[in-house]
């Protein structure tokens, strides 16, 4: 049976630890990773000045789709070190509000976990506002893993 694994990244390391996370829990069986990025259109919204908007939004996915290639580059020239050949990626760039876009992308897709990276910000502003990572583990239906 082939195992389906969710796995949010964007240019931070948390995102990089939990890609190689991914990977070696596909272990042996065939797995299915879906990289996605999600473009935080909420908080672009959020922005007064229209011409900052577009000029982050440019930012957001000129970075979101380096983040998913490089991801890609990285699973094709190392081949895992020989233990992804059962391994079939796709991957995505989505907009919205992340927490939302990741819980529904994974029902959409019926994954059979989310593997993600702490998220990385600080403890003031998690206290305020939560972070992404912290409200995906409470709204997910399926396993999540979180790695530091």
């Amino acid at each position: 049976m082939s195992k389906k694994i969710l796995l949010p990244i964007d240019n931070s390391d948390p995102a990089e630890r939990a890609g190689e996370y991914a990977v070696s829990a596909a272990g042996l069986d065939e797995t299915d990773i879906i990289v996605l990025n999600v473009i935080d259109t909420y908080y672009l919204n959020s922005l007064p000045q229209s011409d900052l908007r577009e000029k982050l939004d440019k930012e957001f996915r000129e970075e979101g789709k380096e983040a998913v290639d490089n991801f890609r580059k990285k699973i094709e020239d190392e081949k895992c070190a020989g233990n992804c050949k059962n391994i079939n990626l796709t991957t995505m760039i989505e907009e919205g509000k992340p927490e939302d876009v990741i819980l529904k992308i994974a029902d959409e897709e019926k994954v059979d976990q989310i593997i993600m990276g702490k998220s990385s910000k600080d403890r003031i502003e998690r206290f305020f506002v939560g972070s992404t990572t912290e409200r995906v583990v409470r709204g997910a239906k399926v396993p999540v893993t979180v790695v530091p």
